[in-house]
């Protein structure tokens, strides 16, 4: 989300949708410099990555008042088959976005059609420090795992990460749907 997605929101009365995101989303998404890139994908890298998480997984994204404010997607966890069943989510919020449960509503809705298509686990990696994002995570039934040390390096600086990890449904049940 760019800078003129506003200041945090005080109306508690805004319009907020939860929708799955598309190309014509790619802008408002690729104006964030919250990733772990160095440089910033433009706006038909964006577009198409949308197109190929939507393919398989999940990416949602939140408006208020018709200005996207947030967005959260899932993607695979590793490669090798037997992670199919698990997802690593990602949620991303823009200060309009703020004080209106606009990342707990995609999250949730996430969770819902990660559920429908299957999905046993997810996992979410935090770049620390961010209180903020790890007390998000608890609330929503994620436990931490673990944290890799000095992992990330932006900004001038190492960073650890958490991982953190929140049942989608109890183990088991049909495994049919990647034969």
């Amino acid at each position: 989300m760019s800078e003129n997605s506003g200041a945090q929101a005080t109306n508690q009365s805004a319009q907020v949708v939860v929708r799955r995101a598309q190309a014509r989303d790619a802008q408002a998404i690729a104006d964030n410099a919250v990733s772990f890139e160095y440089v910033l994908p433009n706006v038909e890298t964006m577009a198409e990555r949308i197109r190929a998480t939507n393919e398989r997984w999940v990416w949602l994204v939140s408006e208020v008042d018709s200005v996207v404010v947030g967005y959260a997607y899932a993607n695979p966890f590793r490669s090798r088959e037997a992670y199919d069943w698990t997802v690593e989510t990602s949620a991303y919020l823009a200060p309009a976005g703020r004080g209106l449960g606009v990342a707990t509503r995609l999250y949730t809705e996430l969770f819902s059609q990660l559920i429908g298509l299957g999905f046993k686990q997810a996992i979410a990696a935090i770049a620390l420090p961010n209180p903020a994002s790890l007390r998000f995570h608890e609330r929503l039934g994620f436990v931490e795992v673990g944290v890799l040390k000095q992992v990330g390096y932006k900004f001038g600086q190492w960073h650890d990460v958490a991982y953190y990890q929140r049942a989608l449904v109890e183990p088991g049940g049909d495994t049919t749907r990647w034969l």
